[in-house]
């Protein structure tokens, strides 16, 4: 009973969402009994769901990422052998404080940078907050200016208010209908009193790749702080911070086949950031606490494998993007793709499926057996609009009819067969009862 009245207390909010407060109360209870009776939704929904649980198929992949083989391996290895705390001075400790450092050294060069540039944390949340609060503290007596783009993600967003409260001054700037940074916008927006620059290397809702090498090196000129988030970048196009001259890097663990709990920031040396935590002062002074060797490891492999089989990755999620993207037109009509059509992470594909809810299609997926996403994974519980595709200038109906696919360097051709099947059939069903006027079309008449 439980799950199934979770489901529906969604579906109300999602019902008065999609009809406006004028409509609620007339139309909310039939629109819901409709979706409920049609959709088969009832207090036995678990037993339902466990015939499909052993061919599950994981279209979500940008949320996270299942754990490699090797890397488990390693953590597991060094959690047996390798438990001592770094910090401590004997033989337990300093095997510890030597595997750590080994990690360290490992994920500098994958990206260019030196082993002392490298900071770990708990992840791309706490390294980007590192980043914007760590940078704009300590450069106070700099500027109060920071610029960031409207589509960041949450945790950058959030610092940023956090900071206006105190007094800085944040542009936000402009994306187009592709969800690209308007580049004239960056420079009309930088002032004498502006310190840093973040805009996220790609996308985590739509994929869409921002001009990193554009924005760094104009930062650079004028002596502005660059940072960005690589979240969802890393390990799906070249990074390196020389060559990109980015000044501050953030990369989480559980985007790239690592563990979860574990992210880096890249601060480039030279740079001046006020730690977020007050401690024991380990990370270089910038981030107190014991550091956790097991994930340390684990973090330095997914981003080696990352990086060694890079463009065989990259172009294995190219094919299997577009062999999904080309099943969908063939299946589904009205069908619209979010985000620059081109450059883009080769593993996105965001897609609004006209006169339809998102979070009602997700939920039916789900109950079929594949795993996708309205958005992004750290703004679960939200029925509010994707603030990155009200961003690219979509109406709140295009935005809340959008979903997305993310996929794994190790689907099949087969497993995509079977989730279009499930969609297709999905997508039917919840056109015959949605409140939205859906354009004819030829192969929704047969």
């Amino acid at each position: 009973m439980q799950i199934a009245q979770k489901r529906l207390n969604a579906l109300n909010l999602l019902a008065i969402s999609a009809l406006g407060n004028g409509q609620k109360n007339k139309n909310v209870k039939k629109f819901n009994n409709q979706i409920l009776t049609k959709l088969h939704c009832s207090d036995n929904i678990n037993k339902k769901m466990e015939g499909k649980m052993e061919n599950r198929i994981y279209l979500d992949n940008a949320a996270t990422t299942p754990i490699s083989a090797s890397v488990y391996s390693k953590m597991l290895s060094c959690m047996q052998e390798t438990f001592g705390n770094p910090s401590s001075l004997h033989s337990f400790g300093r095997e510890a404080m030597s595997a750590l450092e080994e990690a360290r050294e490992q994920i500098a060069k994958t990206i260019g940078a030196k082993a002392s540039e490298i900071i770990f944390t708990s992840g791309g949340t706490e390294s980007n907050n590192l980043a914007i609060k760590g940078f704009a503290h300590a450069n106070k007596d700099k500027g109060n200016h920071i610029i960031v783009s409207s589509t960041e993600h949450a945790s950058i967003l959030e610092a940023c208010k956090e900071l206006e409260e105190e007094g800085f001054k944040v542009t936000y700037l402009p994306v187009d209908k592709n969800g690209v940074i308007k580049y004239v916008e960056l420079i009309k927006a930088i002032c004498d009193k502006t310190i840093l620059v973040s805009i996220h290397a790609a996308n985590n809702e739509v994929g869409s790749i921002q001009p990193l090498q554009a924005i760094a090196e104009h930062c650079r000129k004028k002596e502005i702080a660059f940072h960005t988030d690589a979240v969802q970048a890393f390990g799906a196009m070249p990074l390196n911070v020389e060559t990109n001259k980015i000044d501050l890097m953030s990369i989480s663990g559980h985007k790239i086949y690592g563990p979860k709990g574990i992210g880096v920031l890249y601060v480039r040396k030279g740079l001046k950031l006020k730690p977020l935590l007050s401690g024991g002062g380990q990370e270089m002074g910038l981030r107190s606490g014991t550091q956790s060797v097991s994930l340390a490891v684990g973090m330095a492999t997914a981003m080696q494998e990352a990086s060694e089989n890079l463009e065989k990755n990259i172009q294995a999620l190219k094919n299997i993007r577009r062999y999904f993207l080309r099943k969908v037109k063939e299946t589904i009509p009205c069908v619209e793709l979010n985000g620059h059509p081109r450059e883009r992470v080769a593993g996105n594909a965001n897609l609004a499926f006209e006169g339809i809810e998102a979070e009602a299609l997700v939920m039916l997926l789900d109950m079929n057996g594949v795993a996708a996403s309205t958005g992004a994974a750290c703004s679960a519980g939200s029925v509010k609009p994707s603030h990155v595709l009200l961003a690219m200038e979509q109406t709140e109906e295009q935005a809340r009819s959008s979903v997305r696919f993310t996929f794994s360097r190790n689907i099949t051709p087969g497993e995509v067969d079977k989730a279009v099947e499930i969609l297709a059939k999905q997508v039917k069903k919840l056109r015959k009862i949605s409140p939205y006027k859906i354009k004819k079309d030829d192969k929704e008449e047969k």
